[in-house]
């Protein structure tokens, strides 16, 4: 049977079908759908033609035939997958059922997103969520290719894309040099250091990439440092945590660990205060916001407050 042939079999063929099984006969089954006789035996005799064979035997009694009754679990099931699909639109369009994709950079995906996605899944255990994290470039593809709804992303962008992304909130963070306590840079973190110190003693300092290029200033204390290595957020955080080098990461990445004192905040007093912002986007030109979208931009916006970043909704799109 290859697709035309099924596309003449609708749900209306099918209702007729089970409604004669249930029944018992044409004319009752009729009456049950509130249709006249000749409209359910057309349903009926479509429905034959399209499966190849008689699904009843016509007489003083209709019963199934063999291949009535090989046919009758698959039409069932089509008809209990249509309608729990009908009831999962009606429920997605007040908000109570639906799906929602987000991409994240990954230095958000813990302190961020993770407690958001638990406050949505507790409160909404019925919607679908899809989330995916990695780096900036990354979740812009994944925005671009509409395979997220949602995206958290550096913030702002000037390239060709901006245009096409509408923030609903902006994320301002900390980003602060962190060492293990026995560092002899987290030694002096209560006092406070200077750039040279760093460039001193970090041994190594950690090139991490928390904006759309490097932070100048860093890269400056970088190339003063002279021993520095580049590798991924993670890797940085765990060579820190062991006591092995220093490095600058947003205040999200490392709250539970300067929480619990496995790392410590260095200030730096000749060193003016470093942000990094993000943004909660999606597309501007594509269709309106799910309402599944809309809470889950909602748990995000309430735990980016409960973290002490600033999230101002914003409305207006992003400039070039």
């Amino acid at each position: 049977m290859d697709e035309t042939e099924l596309g003449t079999v609708g749900a209306a063929h099918l209702a007729a079908f089970q409604r004669v099984v249930r029944e018992g006969g044409f004319s009752r089954a009729a009456f049950a759908l509130g249709i006249g006789q000749p409209a359910v035996s057309a349903r009926i005799r479509a429905l034959e033609e399209t499966v190849g064979g008689p699904l009843f035997t016509r007489g003083r009694r209709v019963a199934l035939t063999p291949l009535g009754e090989s046919f009758l679990p698959y039409a069932r099931r089509a008809l209990e997958v249509l309608g729990e699909g009908v009831e999962v639109a009606r429920l997605a369009q007040v908000g109570k059922r639906g799906r929602v994709t987000l991409g994240a950079l990954g230095s958000l995906a813990g302190g961020l997103v993770g407690p958001a996605l638990a406050a949505l899944i507790v409160e909404h255990p019925e919607i679908d969520v899809v989330a995916k994290s990695g780096d900036h470039e990354r979740i812009v593809e994944l925005l671009w290719d509409g395979i997220v709804e949602l995206g958290l992303v550096a913030w702002p962008i000037r390239d060709a894309f901006a245009a096409e992304l509408a923030p609903l909130a902006v994320l301002r963070e900390p980003v602060v040099l962190v060492a293990h306590p026995d560092h002899p840079l987290g030694r002096r973190a209560r006092a406070g250091v200077t750039r040279d110190d760093v460039a001193r003693l970090a041994r190594p300092l950690y090139r991490l990439r928390w904006w759309l290029q490097h932070h100048p200033e860093l890269e400056r204390l970088a190339d003063r440092a002279g021993a520095h290595a580049e590798v991924s957020m993670e890797a940085a955080r765990y060579l820190c945590g062991r006591g092995v080098g220093a490095g600058f990461f947003t205040s999200t990445l490392v709250a539970d660990d300067l929480a619990a004192g496995r790392l410590v905040a260095v200030t730096i007093r000749d060193l003016a205060p470093l942000r990094r912002d993000s943004a909660l986007v999606r597309r501007a030109r594509g269709l309106p916001m799910s309402p599944a979208a809309g809470k889950l931009a909602a748990a995000l916006v309430a735990q980016a407050k409960h973290l002490g970043l600033s999230a101002a909704p914003r409305r207006s799109r992003a400039r070039k």
